[in-house]
């Protein structure tokens, strides 16, 4: 297979296009952070709102379900705007999520704004492939790696710095403070949208009108199906530790809730290397297989040890286990590499995104429901060791190298 990032006519990352980059990069700084700020403060709503681990659950979810519903839907929207234009109001819709957070009375609201939050997020999620796609066609590989980083960046500093704010100006300013992400990224895209200036020549190239065949091709293939199941085992394995791993620290290793929080940016950290070296791999190798198998490996031993010897090494099992979704990249990656065009980009970004998010919402839950029925974290954390066994079966058939088009 070809080498995206070898292709002819590459032309230097910055030339007629940074304000692209830019915005490809701070859109990727708005997909994590609502996330990833509410389970190290958990304790603090609790003193506000009456919350029950099942509730806690649910509010987990809530980031991979409305990630798939509007994973699955989001293509539709390229078909009547623009995919500038659909990030855009992504990006308003993810603001408004952060206010609505920052300003909740009730639980009820809490996860209301949550979830407006998250469905922002959603669209965001599908349509970054296809803009690197049509920005850097040329750079597939590098932007990747580049935009998976700072989502990396944007998943850590949250659980970070939560408890400090929190404590420091309550729970409300903690959430509602990456607002101002949101607000700062949204000015590139007015920018592109306002001067109409093309950052790549197929930039005014109406790419998206063989979407609808192309979004039924995806549904029939080999490729598309095995790449979901790859998604979904990272995504349903990542958001079970966002939700839950701050509590089975405390629970299991004796761990306090401020190092919790830290040892929770421990495991988000772990992809930041992931991000930076895995697209850049992919995007050379012929066979992705070796990549896979080693995200399968990382999620294993971590959770082993979490299992059998949590308080021996508690940081090097949060750190392998947070090396399992490299398989998170990898997937993005392959989006555009598997893909010949913008509109197989969109389409396999919308179902690979969609159906996997939709697996993956029953992690939090699952692991929630596991904890409240057997009051320990064991078994929970076997059955998320038997799902990462299923990444390893369907990396046989994403590790072939072929095009969805094809």
């Amino acid at each position: 297979m070809a080498d995206p990032d070898s292709a002819a006519g590459a032309r230097p990352l910055w030339h007629g296009r940074a304000i692209a980059l830019v915005g490809i990069l701070l859109v990727a700084a708005n997909l994590r952070t609502a996330v990833a700020a509410l389970s190290p403060i958990f304790a603090e709503i609790r003193t506000e709102f009456e919350v029950s681990s099942i509730g806690v659950g649910l509010l987990g979810m809530l980031p991979p379900v409305c990630f798939a519903l509007f994973g699955l839907i989001a293509p539709s929207f390229t078909r009547k705007l623009k995919l500038e234009t659909v990030v855009l109001l992504a990006l308003g819709v993810i603001l408004l999520g952060h206010l609505i957070r920052a300003s909740a009375t009730s639980f009820a609201v809490l996860a209301i704004g949550s979830a407006v939050t998250f469905a922002g997020m959603g669209v965001g999620n599908v349509l970054l492939p296809p803009l690197v796609k049509r920005y850097f066609p040329d750079r597939i590989g590098l932007v990747t790696s580049l935009y998976a980083t700072v989502m990396s960046v944007s998943t850590l500093l949250p659980p970070l710095v939560a408890v400090p704010v929190a404590d420091a100006a309550g729970w409300h300013v903690s959430v509602g403070m990456w607002a101002l992400v949101s607000l700062l990224a949204i000015l590139p895209w007015l920018r592109i949208l306002i001067t109409h200036r093309p950052a790549h020549p197929d930039h005014d190239v109406d790419v998206e009108k063989a979407q609808p065949a192309m979004a039924g091709r995806v549904w029939h293939s080999p490729l598309a199906w095995a790449l979901a199941v790859v998604f979904a085992v990272s995504s349903l394995n990542a958001y079970a530790m966002f939700a839950w791993l701050p509590q089975i620290l405390h629970d299991v290793a004796g761990v306090p809730p401020a190092d919790a929080g830290a040892l929770l940016s421990v495991y988000a950290g772990m992809g930041i290397p992931a991000g930076l070296l895995v697209p850049l791999l992919a995007a050379r190798m012929r066979n992705v297989a070796i990549l896979i198998y080693a995200g399968v490996a990382f999620f294993v031993v971590g959770y082993l040890g979490l299992i059998l010897a949590p308080s021996a090494a508690t940081w090097l099992w949060v750190a392998l286990a947070g090396l399992g979704p490299l398989l998170f990249p990898l997937c993005l990656v392959l989006i555009n590499v598997r893909t010949r065009t913008h509109a197989g980009s969109v389409a396999l970004s919308g179902f690979t995104q969609g159906l996997g998010y939709t697996l993956g919402a029953l992690g939090p839950l699952a692991v929630g429901v596991l904890h409240q029925l057997t009051g320990s974290w064991t078994l929970a954390l076997l059955v998320l060791t038997a799902t990462v066994l299923a990444a390893a079966i369907a990396g046989a058939v994403v590790a072939r190298p072929r095009y969805l088009e094809d």
